[in-house]
């Protein structure tokens, strides 16, 4: 692993859990993780609730915009975790995670009450990650 390590956030459209897991990284991390996200079929905006449900932790991710994945980042990062069953990455080299996510769906949960608990789920994950990248938890 580089001195400040890097990981690249990915689901397919890169407009809801990758741009969560990443804003909530950058968050938790300041300047120890560079933090990155992209998505395997961009689509064309940060989903509003997702942006809306990092609001309310203090995380904005409403300027980011989807993207593709840069294949040059891909072989620069020292982790790519993967959110969700469809996204699939082949990065070489590079350890690939999946974050398989709580989907609310599945039990009728839906809205914002739904965003909020894929955004807890990731949240969860994402300090653990920070404890294990850097050695400490997140930033006050």
């Amino acid at each position: 692993m580089t001195e400040t390590p890097a990981v690249l956030f990915v689901c397919v459209r890169n407009g809801g859990k990758s741009q969560m897991a990443a804003g909530l990284m950058r968050t938790a991390a300041g300047d120890r993780v560079e933090v990155h996200s992209a998505g395997t079929e961009p689509g064309a905006r940060v989903n509003a609730l997702s942006a809306q449900v990092l609001a309310e932790l203090g995380t904005d991710i409403s300027d980011e915009s989807p993207r593709f994945i840069d294949s040059d980042l891909l072989q620069r990062v020292d982790l790519v975790v993967t959110l969700g069953r469809g996204a699939r990455v082949d990065a070489g080299d590079t350890e690939v995670r999946n974050w398989d996510t709580d989907e609310p769906s599945s039990r009728g949960i839906e809205g914002i009450d739904r965003m909020r608990l894929i955004r807890d789920d990731i949240a969860a994950r994402v300090d653990d990650l920070l404890v294990e990248l850097t050695g400490s938890s997140p930033n006050p």
